[in-house]
C-alpha cells in the first residue's frame, strides 16, 4: 500500500485561493491515475479533478476554471491549485492514486485535509 499524505488545507474567505499538496511514499509514475476528491458534510463524496499517467486531467464542471490538478514526479506529489474558492467548496479533500492490480486496480487514500471556504 502507497501511502498518500495531503496538506494545505485550510480556511480561506470567498474569492480567495489555496493550494493542496499531496505527498506520496512511492515514485507517483505507478498510479495508472490520480485525482482529488471531496466530501462535504452529509454528502457524497466526489470527484474534483484527475490526472493520468499521460498527463490527461479532467474536472468536475462546478471547479473548471477556477482548478487546476497537477503532479511533480520528482517529488512524488500532487497538487490541486484552487483559485475563486466559494463557500459550496468547503469540504475535507481526499488525494486519491489507483494502481494497477488484479482482478482489479487498487485504490490508494490519503487522510484528507479540511478546507473551509468563509463567506
Amino acid at each position: 500500500q502507497v501511502h498518500l499524505v495531503e496538506s494545505g488545507g485550510g480556511l480561506v474567505q470567498a474569492g480567495g485561493s489555496l493550494g493542496l499538496s499531496c505527498s506520496a511514499s512511492a515514485n507517483i509514475l505507478i498510479f495508472v491515475a490520480m485525482g482529488w476528491y471531496r466530501q462535504a458534510p452529509g454528502k457524497q463524496r466526489e470527484l474534483v479533478a484527475t490526472v493520468t499517467r499521460g498527463g490527461d486531467t479532467n474536472y468536475v464542471d462546478s471547479v473548471k476554471g477556477r482548478f487546476t490538478i497537477s503532479r511533480d514526479h520528482t517529488k512524488n506529489t500532487l497538487y490541486l491549485q484552487m483559485n475563486s474558492l466559494k463557500p459550496e467548496d468547503t469540504a475535507v479533500y481526499y488525494c486519491h492514486g489507483e494502481s494497477f492490480g488484479t482482478p482489479r486496480n487498487i485504490d490508494h487514500w490519503g487522510q484528507g485535509t479540511q478546507v473551509t471556504v468563509s463567506s
